[in-house]
């Protein structure tokens, strides 16, 4: 559940719902290098779990390798955003992209990669971007898998009143990892208490899944608008649907 109000964050950087966009790459897969390469697709060997990708700038992260085998899974080597070279901040000339994981696994500036029997080494994947309970001061990392697939999520990017009176408009994207497409999305204008559907705006994506987000639009009724806290729940194909409470 995502509220259109602060809340307690998580430690280290609050990224909030600012550091997300919908972008068109254009590159290469992943797995066709790979065969190019000498990987046997079919039977790549009991070794061969993992693809370790290594930046420019020493950061360095890793998936499943089956992930980039999957020929529906889209990984990417990419070098052009949105019909144009690869910015430098986006990981000029050549990135990976992950589509439907965390956006850590997606290296850019890439220099290296290596198919391995572990996990990339490094801090970012050994001692970061994992999760543990709310009650875990001092967490054992090496008990915990790194993130992978992102969760069912969604934010409210906007809430609009006309000037000269009329229904409050509120609106947002959804989300789900591994290409799982947005069925639903519930607002509610009473904290909880109720929950009322928004209506799912028709966006269309390139690749094999949905990798894309869902927006959607919601009008709060005349009689609603009584200035309460605005929440909001995505739920997925798989019937996934984000928590009412931690």
């Amino acid at each position: 559940m995502t509220r259109a109000v602060p809340d307690k964050g998580t430690n280290g950087l609050q990224w909030e719902a600012g550091a997300i966009s919908c972008a068109e790459w254009t590159g290469v897969k992943l797995r066709d290098v790979l065969a190019d390469a000498g990987l046997d697709l079919a039977t790549p060997g009991p070794d061969a779990k993992h693809a370790q990708f290594e930046g420019a700038e020493a950061y360095g992260a890793s998936i499943p390798l089956s992930k980039v085998l999957d020929a529906q899974g889209d990984v990417l080597l990419a070098f052009g955003m949105n019909g144009e070279t690869l910015p430098a901040d986006h990981g000029f000339p050549l990135r990976v992209i992950v589509p439907g994981n965390v956006a850590a696994r997606s290296v850019k500036w890439l220099k290296k990669i290596t198919v391995s029997d572990e996990e990339s080494t490094t801090q970012w994947q050994r001692r970061d971007y994992k999760c543990f309970g709310p009650n875990v001061a001092k967490p054992d990392w090496s008990k915990a898998p790194s993130i992978q697939e992102m969760p069912v999520t969604s934010a409210i990017t906007r809430i609009q009143r006309p000037e000269a009176g009329g229904k409050v408009n509120v609106e947002g994207y959804a989300y789900s990892g591994g290409g799982r497409e947005i069925v639903r999305v519930d607002v509610s204008i009473d904290a909880g208490k109720t929950w009322a559907q928004a209506e799912l705006m028709g966006d269309e994506g390139k690749g094999s899944k949905s990798w894309w987000w869902k927006r959607w639009r919601f009008e709060i009724p005349d009689e609603g608008d009584k200035g309460g806290e605005v929440l909001v729940k995505a739920t997925d194909e798989s019937y996934n649907t984000q928590p009412e409470d931690y």
